[in-house]
């Protein structure tokens, strides 16, 4: 009572004070990022280690597991996931979720120098970085020229694309996709090394002593000190056919002797196909605190300065933009609520008759809102489905604060009363039913804050824009609602004696209160039938709809895996990678396949990181990206069976699963290439596979389930080496 006296003592301040939120809500509007999820906080660590050509048992034995060891003295651990295939592993080190996450990558990134010193000669130190769903590709750069090699490609995009990628505000910038390291090459003539009785071990000792980086120091001359310049290594690649392998006694031999030096690339591991042409591409990744839109508007802006460090033949373009999708989610919700305001003051409209009274009523909710958004501005949360939804969500209870205030005074002039008194009255008089009200919808929210995990990071900001709306419409309702029916409402006084003529409204409710007097007799029955029939649609409703957190993105996009034999060799693979896209046009349409970007093999031993962004198994696994254009009308659950029972027809040898493909599904699959996983865990792996496919015979038989795969290779192809070791040491071979 005491708050409503006040604003109608001080009308001046609290209006003030209105406008100083309404002002502040501005600056927090336009500094609030605009993501499609909030922060997720995943306590999670990534920890990537390379080593070339180690089979997936060295890595686990010598690799893997040595890590695995000292990782579990960090403090904290919840669970250690890992992958291993030849030439890495790939560590996924999860925390329970208290812990400081800051303090526990300094304690892993200890553990990883300690583990390295026992590993194998030549161990490289891991890559260790943050793992968030949030840190994901919103777009991709891809580089195409109708002239330059890909090796060429490559190069450009290491060197000059890459640096220029990782000075956008809120992106990073992983290796290149497609391409290998650029490399010098010497193909030997094994003919001509036994000819000259030379070993490889001696042509690599003849380079390492010829082409050195080695620090020259200074020259002291006269009154300078100039600085020593040595051709310790070689600016010219031909350079190093004259460098002698073998000297001393009879002729020199050099290496253009015994082999041929070619300006090249690494042994091929992977490659990327864009609209079915091989290429280069950089994920552009973004941060997982960055804004989705403000990452993806400032990459557009430095499309035009890295084109312009490019040749003249080189385009590059920016595909696959993800934020399309958080600007369609934030769009509908704010466009959801944009209604949600106008037609409740349209129905105030209706009803009361007073355009005043309804204005009093609409302008509460946006200051509502604006109120809520500097109370999420202020606990550091950001513009995202929840955040909106959440005030969505309140705007039709907001409605309801003032309505009753509005309502109440509509009765009191009725009566009689003068303005002021009626105002006061009527506020006073529904103060504690809105309270309760308020506090009633409040609780509802209060259990989100004791969630864990990703439930409590995604439905707390939903709480606190629904909580913060809520408080300020109760307290608008108690302060600036009397303020306004004061300065705004004038009551209409009818002559005495003079009969009010029924209006539609008033004809309604004799009508309905009519009808009700018919129906009263029947009462129990009419009952009985609204409760059966309430729960036979539930029922019904229960066990046909669909039950996930988050409804379908409606997105056209999608990704599909393809998997060759195992061990099968990339450059096989690109013929069924090619095959599978002609089918997909054929059922697509070629005129509603907008783009298609892919990478089939694995990711190069020097760019290990990468599979922290995209996973593939081995050389015979290929991830392709598939857009379809917006107005195609193609139900994306029957195109993809159509896709499945067409695909296994014509390449039955190779199999295909399908993963989410745009930002939203991604996020919410927290990094998962499959929505289920079924782990088998014991100590005969060959028992493991056997009970494992008893477990894949009875998914089988679920109608639901599509695309049921082993997700780890147990047949991969090898050639088993036995060295005897007396008669290597007869010969000196090591």
């Amino acid at each position: 009572m005491w708050i409503i006296a006040f604003a109608m003592k001080r009308p001046i301040t609290v209006v003030a004070a209105v406008l100083s939120i309404v002002l502040i809500s501005v600056m927090a509007i336009t500094s609030m990022k605009r993501d499609i999820f909030p922060d997720l906080k995943i306590p999670a660590i990534y920890v990537i280690q390379g080593y070339g050509g180690m089979s997936p048992e060295q890595i686990e034995g010598y690799i893997t597991s040595t890590y695995e060891l000292y990782f579990l003295y960090v403090p904290g651990i919840e669970h250690i996931e890992s992958k291993t295939i030849q030439n890495l592993c790939l560590m996924k080190v999860y925390f329970h979720p208290d812990t400081d996450m800051a303090s526990a990558m300094a304690a892993i990134v200890a553990m990883c120098n300690r583990a390295t010193s026992l590993m194998p000669k030549g161990t490289y130190n891991p890559f260790v970085l943050r793992f968030d769903p949030g840190s994901l590709p919103v777009g991709q750069l891809v580089l195409s020229s109708d002239t330059k090699s890909v090796k060429e490609l490559e190069d450009l995009a290491y060197t000059r694309i890459r640096p220029m990628l990782a000075t956008v505000p809120g992106a990073e910038a992983p290796p290149p996709f497609g391409g290998n390291v650029r490399s010098i090459v010497i193909s030997v003539d094994a003919d001509k090394l036994r000819r000259y009785n030379i070993s490889g071990d001696e042509v690599i000792e003849a380079l390492n002593a010829g082409n050195q980086v080695l620090p020259s120091g200074n020259v002291r001359t006269d009154d300078y000190m100039r600085i020593a310049t040595v051709n310790t290594d070689l600016p010219d690649i031909h350079q190093l056919d004259y460098l002698p392998i073998r000297t001393g006694h009879g002729p020199q031999i050099f290496i253009k002797d015994i082999g041929v030096i070619q300006d090249s690339s690494d042994i091929l591991a992977g490659y990327a196909l864009f609209q079915g042409k091989q290429t280069v591409y950089i994920p552009a990744v973004k941060r997982a605190d960055a804004s989705t839109v403000s990452v993806v508007d400032a990459l557009k802006q430095a499309l035009v300065r890295m084109q312009a460090v490019l040749p003249n033949d080189v385009k590059i373009s920016y595909e696959f933009d993800q934020s399309k999708y958080v600007r369609e989610a934030i769009n509908d919700v704010f466009h959801e609520g944009l209604m949600g305001t106008i037609l409740p003051g349209l129905m105030i409209l209706l009803f009361l008759k007073d355009f005043r009274s309804t204005l009093i009523v609409v302008t509460t909710i946006p200051i509502s809102l604006m109120s809520a958004i500097v109370g999420l501005w202020l606990c550091g949360q950001t513009f995202n489905i929840q955040t909106l939804s959440g005030l969505a969500l309140a705007i039709g209870i907001l409605v309801d604060e003032a309505t009753v205030c509005i309502e109440n005074i509509h009765s009191h002039l009725a009566e009689g009363a003068v303005l002021h008194r009626a105002v006061f009255d009527a506020c006073v008089e529904t103060m504690v039913p809105r309270l309760l009200a308020m506090l009633s919808v409040v609780a509802v929210f209060v259990p989100s804050f004791f969630m864990t995990g990703i439930t409590r990071e995604l439905f707390i900001p939903l709480s606190l824009a629904v909580g913060f709306a809520m408080i300020a419409s109760t307290t608008l309702a108690s302060t600036l609602v009397p303020i306004l029916g004061v300065w705004l409402i004038k009551p209409e006084h009818g002559g005495e004696g003079e009969e009010k003529k029924p209006d539609f409204i008033e004809k309604v409710k004799e009508k309905l209160g009519g009808l009700l007097k018919m129906l009263m007799p029947l009462r129990l029955p009419i009952i009985a039938l609204y409760v059966g029939v309430s729960v036979a649609l539930v029922v019904f409703m229960y066990g046909n709809i669909g039950k996930q957190l988050f409804p379908d993105s409606g997105s056209t996009q999608f990704r599909m895996r393809i998997s060759a034999p195992t061990g099968m060799r990339v450059e096989a693979l690109e013929k069924r990678v090619l095959r599978t896209l002609e089918i997909v046009k054929e059922l697509a349409g070629k005129e509603n396949v907008e783009k298609t970007l892919g990478y089939a093999g694995q990711q190069p031993p020097f760019f290990v990181i990468s599979s922290a962004f995209l996973w593939t198994s081995g050389p015979h696994q290929a991830v392709m990206d598939v857009q379809l254009k917006e107005d195609s009308k193609i139900n994306m659950s029957d195109f993809k069976e159509k896709l499945r029972q067409r695909l296994s027809k014509d390449i039955p040898d190779t199999k295909f699963s399908f993963e989410p493909g745009d930002l939203v599904s991604q996020i919410m699959n927290l990094g998962s290439p499959t929505p289920i996983t079924v782990q088998v865990t014991g100590h005969n792996i060959i028992a493991d596979k056997v009970f494992a496919g008893k477990i894949l015979k009875e998914m089988q038989k679920i109608p639901e389930l599509r695309d049921l795969q082993w997700g780890q290779a147990l047949d991969y192809p090898s050639v088993q080496i036995d060295i005897d070791r007396e008669l290597a040491g007869q010969l000196g071979v090591t």
